[in-house]
């Protein structure tokens, strides 16, 4: 219980601003150490769309904003483009997109039949492979890893369909009680209409 408290205080202690803009509550943590996360929710659902991260450097500088889970759109593949890079349409996309009571991955444009893959878990990383060869992926839940709990293997499930895998843990209790406290407190927070918390991922 010591680290589920232990994040719990950081959370408090940081300083927050939120914002809604697009339909999404937009809400800003920074934090006494300078780094700073941007949570986006569905202003509807109340659904996590989307957790980023940006750390400071050394020297003190602002580093590049870093995604955690959903899918981030727009500036990143903006600028992607600009330079010239395309993602090819073809290549597997892995993206965490969680639900209320569960962790959720999905793997696009990967076609092969459920017998191909294997999931393990080693302490705090899954393992995902498949048996030809074609796809190596090892992803952490932070989540957990933050409140010190790790992901068991025989409560990880996936499904397949067309060309997307999807992978699901259910969320354990402690991290759900801690949600529904979050979303209280959430609930009370002040907001800037049709604002925009500084929070573009460059």
């Amino acid at each position: 219980m010591s680290s589920i408290s232990e994040w719990e205080k950081r959370l408090k202690a940081a300083k927050k601003s939120a914002a809604l803009a697009g339909g999404r509550k937009q809400i800003l943590y920074t934090f006494p150490d300078g780094s700073e996360m941007v949570e986006e929710y569905d202003a509807r659902t109340d659904l996590l769309m989307i957790r980023k991260w940006r750390k400071k450097s050394s020297l003190g500088k602002a580093g590049s904003w870093e995604l955690e889970m959903g899918e981030q759109f727009g500036a990143a593949k903006a600028g992607t483009a600009e330079m010239g890079l395309r993602e090819s349409s073809s290549n597997p996309v892995f993206s965490r997109q969680d639900q209320k009571k569960a962790f959720q991955w999905r793997v696009r444009n990967i076609p092969y039949p459920m017998d191909v893959y294997n999931i393990t878990v080693d302490g705090d990383t899954i393992i995902l492979r498949t048996s030809n060869k074609k796809y190596f992926k090892k992803f952490e839940v932070a989540d957990l890893k933050r409140m010190g709990l790790q992901p068991t293997a025989e409560d990880i499930t996936f499904t397949h369909n067309g060309s997307t895998l999807v992978i699901t843990l259910p969320k354990p209790t402690p991290v759900l009680e801690l949600e529904a406290r979050l979303a209280v407190e959430r609930a009370k927070m002040k907001t800037s209409e049709d604002g925009d918390v500084d929070c573009n991922v460059s």
